[in-house]
C-alpha cells in the first residue's frame, strides 16, 4: 500500500477515549497517514489531550446546529490523502494492521468506493447494544451492490468519490447510508472488512427486552471468540496516582509514612506517576527521592482544617493539567493507611475499566446492624433481624485507601460519577487508619507483615 490516508475523527467530549483512540491509530504498521480532528465544541479536555498526539490538525464545528455530513466534509477539505478514513472519537483500532485492512479493498478492485469495518463491544457495553453490534457487524467479509448499509464509526472511502459524492450536510443522522446508496446507484460497490475491526463502546440501536437480549449476547459470545468483548488496555491510559499530605511529615517505624503508601503506587503496573500534594518542601524533596514526583506546592490555603479532599484533588488536577498533564484515570491515596495489599490498585483499575465505571472506592463489607441518629430518632440502616448469611451487605468506604475516578468529576468538584463501583477489601489490616500516637504504636508492630 503506497497511498497516503487521510483519518477525520469526529469527537465531543470524549476525554475519556480519545487518547485510547489516538494511541491506536498512531501504532499503525502503514506510516503514510495524517490526522485530522473535527471537534464539536467539547468542554471537557478533548482537544488538550488531542494536542498531546501530532495531529495534522484540528478544527472546530461551530455551527448551533450538529450534522454529522458536514463535519465530515470539513475535515476532507482539508485533507490531503488519496483515501479517506472515517472514525468515530470513542472508536479504537483493534490492532496496528487496522488501516491496511480497510485500504486493501480498494486496490483489489477499482469499483469499491466505500469499506466499513466490524465494531466490537467493550464489556461494560449494555447488552442491548452487544446484541445489534453483533448483529449488524459478523465475521464474513460481504461486497455489497444493492444494500446501502454504511458506518461512518469506522470506514474508509475514495477521495476522488467524496468529490463527486460529498457527505449530505442537512440530515441529523445515517449520513453514511445515504452517501452509500448514491453510490451504489451509480454502480460502484461498497465492502464490509470484518478484518478492520474497532472498539466501540455503544450500539447502534437503544431498545429491546433486556432479559431477552441478554439471553441472546450470551449465546452470540459463545458461538465464537471474536465476539467476546475486549477490556480497555491499561497500558496504554495515562493513569496517576495523587497523595495529598499537609503539614510535617510524620514517621512510622523509622521511615516517613509516606513511604508505605508511595511504594504502592510505585510498583503498580499500570499507573505512569505518583504525585505527591503537599505544602511542605522538606516533603516534595523526600517524594523525589523514593521516586515519586512533586511538579508543584500546594497553596496552603487548601490545607486548612474545613477544606475537604476533594477541593484539595480538584486543586491538585488543576496543577497537573495546567502542567499538560492530563490523566485518563485519577487515583486517590491517603497515607494514613499504610496497610494495602500488594496489587490492590491494579485490580481496582482492572474493575473500573472492565466494568465502565465512573468511580470505584475501596470498602469493607458489614453484616452486623447499623444505626444511625436522625434528628433524635434512632434508625436501622440494613435488613434487621434477617440472619446475617441472608443479607445483603452495608459497605463502609474506605476511600482514604483507595478510589478511583475519572478527572471529569474532579474537574467539577466531586469525586463521584453516578455509576459507582465497590471494591471490597477483605484483608484485616488494611482497614487500620494510623493518626493517633496509639494507631501509631500498634501499626509499628504490624508494619513487617505487610511491608518485608
Amino acid at each position: 500500500m503506497g497511498s497516503k490516508v487521510s483519518i477525520i475523527i469526529r469527537t465531543k467530549n470524549e476525554e475519556r477515549r480519545i487518547a485510547q483512540c489516538l494511541n491506536a491509530v498512531f501504532e499503525q504498521t502503514h506510516r503514510d497517514f495524517e490526522v485530522i480532528i473535527v471537534d464539536n465544541k467539547s468542554t471537557d479536555k478533548t482537544v488538550e489531550k488531542a494536542r498531546q498526539f501530532p495531529v495534522k490538525e484540528i478544527v472546530s464545528y461551530k455551527d448551533s446546529r450538529y450534522f454529522p455530513g458536514k463535519a465530515l466534509n470539513m475535515g476532507i477539505g482539508r485533507a490531503e490523502g488519496d483515501f479517506i478514513a472515517c472514525l468515530s472519537g470513542h472508536c479504537v483500532p483493534n490492532g496496528s494492521g487496522w488501516l491496511e485492512k480497510l485500504a486493501e479493498n480498494f486496490f483489489a478492485d477499482p469499483r469499491v468506493m466505500g469499506v466499513y469495518g466490524r465494531q466490537e463491544p467493550r464489556p461494560f457495553t449494555p447488552d442491548a447494544d452487544k446484541r445489534d453490534l453483533a448483529i449488524a457487524f459478523g465475521l464474513d467479509r460481504k461486497i455489497q451492490k444493492k444494500d446501502p448499509f454504511f458506518h461512518n464509526a469506522n470506514s474508509m472511502i475514495r477521495r476522488d468519490i467524496w468529490k463527486d459524492i460529498p457527505f449530505d450536510e442537512k440530515v441529523t443522522n445515517i449520513e453514511d447510508r445515504v452517501w452509500a446508496k448514491e453510490v451504489l446507484r451509480k454502480g460502484y460497490t461498497i465492502v464490509y472488512e470484518p478484518d478492520a475491526s474497532v472498539y466501540h463502546y455503544h450500539g447502534i440501536h437503544q431498545n429491546g427486552d433486556r432479559e431477552r437480549c441478554r439471553n441472546v449476547v450470551r449465546i452470540l459470545e459463545n458461538l465464537h471468540d471474536k465476539h467476546k468483548s475486549r477490556s480497555v488496555n491499561l497500558d496504554k491510559l495515562n493513569i496517576i496516582a495523587v497523595i495529598p499530605i499537609k503539614g510535617e511529615a510524620q514517621y512510622l517505624a523509622g521511615k516517613p509514612l509516606l513511604s508505605y503508601t508511595a511504594e504502592r503506587s510505585l510498583e503498580s503496573k499500570y499507573i505512569k506517576k505518583t504525585i505527591v500534594s503537599t505544602d511542605n518542601p522538606d516533603i516534595v524533596k523526600f517524594a523525589k527521592k523514593i521516586g515519586a514526583e512533586a511538579p508543584f506546592i500546594r497553596d496552603k490555603a487548601f490545607s486548612r482544617a474545613h477544606i475537604d479532599l476533594d477541593r484539595v484533588l480538584q486543586y491538585s488536577l488543576n496543577e497537573l493539567e495546567a502542567l499538560k498533564i492530563f490523566p485518563d484515570l485519577v487515583v486517590s491515596l491517603e497515607i494514613t493507611f499504610p496497610f494495602r495489599p500488594k496489587g490492590l490498585l491494579d485490580n481496582m483499575l482492572e474493575q473500573i475499566t472492565q466494568k465502565g465505571l465512573d468511580s470505584i472506592v475501596a470498602a469493607k463489607a458489614e453484616n452486623r446492624a447499623v444505626w444511625k441518629d436522625r434528628k433524635g430518632n434512632i434508625v436501622q440502616l440494613d435488613e434487621g433481624v434477617t440472619p446475617r448469611q441472608f443479607k445483603d451487605p452495608t459497605f463502609i468506604e474506605l476511600r482514604g485507601v483507595a478510589a478511583v475516578t475519572h478527572p471529569e468529576f474532579l474537574r467539577k468538584g466531586s469525586f463521584f460519577g453516578d455509576k459507582i463501583g465497590i471494591y471490597e477489601i477483605k484483608d484485616p489490616y488494611s482497614h487500620l487508619e494510623v493518626r493517633s500516637g496509639k494507631e501509631f504504636r500498634m501499626a509499628s508492630f504490624l508494619i513487617d507483615k505487610c511491608f518485608k
